[in-house]
């Protein structure tokens, strides 16, 4: 986990392919935000005692069209922000996150969708002794995910702007370590923005006449491991690996689809069929029941240059232990280092209750 920021960091600056000529204009943005924490789950009722509050401040780097995937987009910004949140209650404390993030501009760029991924450093975690409340939580570092949406309006004076909307904060461990209940916060925020020298921007470059592309079928193979826990507190972390195969088909310069199958060897899993035969005997689970599971999935990849977002929605056809359901999602980060090989972090999730996360390595052919 402590690692997901430097990933995510490698990966949205190497979207900046930079040549002597590019201009390379930013802005700075701050949007204090109040709110509250939605009850996605009754088991942190308890927890939702007022409203957090916090800011985000980010770092945007403008485009305007130097590199042909900004004219697809239309100009999008990426950049780095930093969130602070008092989740105003005394066992959750106070959370301080680092993201990287990504802009995309509608109605003529006056509203904006932000999407961000990072980590969060959580100050008052669970534990079994000092704060056993704080079931939302089961360690300090976290993962964390907003979205946030505002009417924006740039360089309205010498450079400054006004924006504002609303916000919505995930935090989750994804179950590195039990506890792992999450919060959502839902918040309104508004805030200012500042252009750098916005005299000096460049005129946006037109995307001009859309030219057809596409690919052949490509075989991919995959490895991702990692570490988790099981939901039940102490059960201690344990290795994880999944091996994937899929075929992928590129039918633009955005798209590309695919399907394929994967073998999950999940060592919680053993621990956690272990525990329910000895601890809930009625519930006929043997101890040696295998803990391996076979899945069958259909994805999409959201390209940006060679970035992709990654979405998947699969299935458990190999299932022997009734752990969460059969259904499974995926989503994350895919990096393409070459034509050939390429690295991925994502979230593997049954639903909203997150399983793991995954960091990965392929093969492209």
């Amino acid at each position: 986990m402590r690692y997901l920021f430097l990933v995510v960091f490698s990966l949205i600056v190497n979207l900046s392919f930079s040549q002597n000529k590019e201009k390379k204009p930013f802005s700075l943005d701050l949007s204090p935000f109040y709110g509250t924490i939605m009850e996605h789950n009754p088991d942190i009722s308890h927890l939702i005692t007022d409203h957090p509050t916090g800011l985000i401040l980010s770092y945007n780097r403008k485009t305007y069209g130097f590199n042909e995937w900004e004219r697809r987009y239309n100009y999008p910004d990426w950049g780095f922000s930093m969130t602070y949140q008092d989740m105003k209650n005394e066992f959750l404390g106070e959370n301080i996150g680092l993201y990287g993030h990504f802009n995309f501009y509608f109605l003529n760029r006056s509203l904006v969708f932000r999407i961000g991924q990072g980590i969060a450093y959580a100050n008052k975690p669970y534990d079994k002794e000092d704060n056993f409340i704080n079931n939302a939580y089961g360690s300090h570092l976290l993962s964390s995910t907003y979205l946030k949406f505002d009417y924006i309006k740039e360089n309205l004076i010498k450079g400054l702007g006004v924006n504002a909307g609303f916000t919505v904060i995930h935090y989750s461990n994804a179950n590195l370590k039990a506890p792992n209940n999450s919060t959502n916060t839902f918040a309104f925020s508004a805030g200012l923005n500042y252009l750098f020298d916005a005299e000096e921007f460049p005129e946006y470059i037109p995307e001009g006449e859309r030219t057809k592309y596409s690919e052949p079928f490509k075989y991919n193979f995959v490895f991702r491991s990692g570490i988790n826990e099981s939901d039940i507190n102490g059960s201690g972390q344990f290795p994880f690996y999944v091996f994937t195969a899929f075929v992928d088909k590129r039918i633009n310069h955005k798209s590309t689809f695919l399907a394929g199958s994967e073998l999950f060897v999940s060592y919680f899993l053993k621990e956690y069929i272990k525990h329910q035969s000895i601890a809930f005997p009625e519930n006929n689970i043997e101890s040696d029941t295998d803990f391996k599971r076979v899945g069958v999935f259909v994805g999409h990849e959201l390209r940006f240059n060679k970035v992709a977002f990654i979405t998947h929605l699969g299935y458990y056809v190999y299932w022997p232990v009734e752990f969460e359901n059969r259904l499974y999602n995926r989503l994350g980060l895919k990096r393409y280092f070459s034509d050939k090989i390429f690295g991925v972090i994502n979230v593997h999730s049954h639903g909203a209750k997150a399983e793991a996360v995954e960091f990965g390595v392929g093969l492209r052919i």
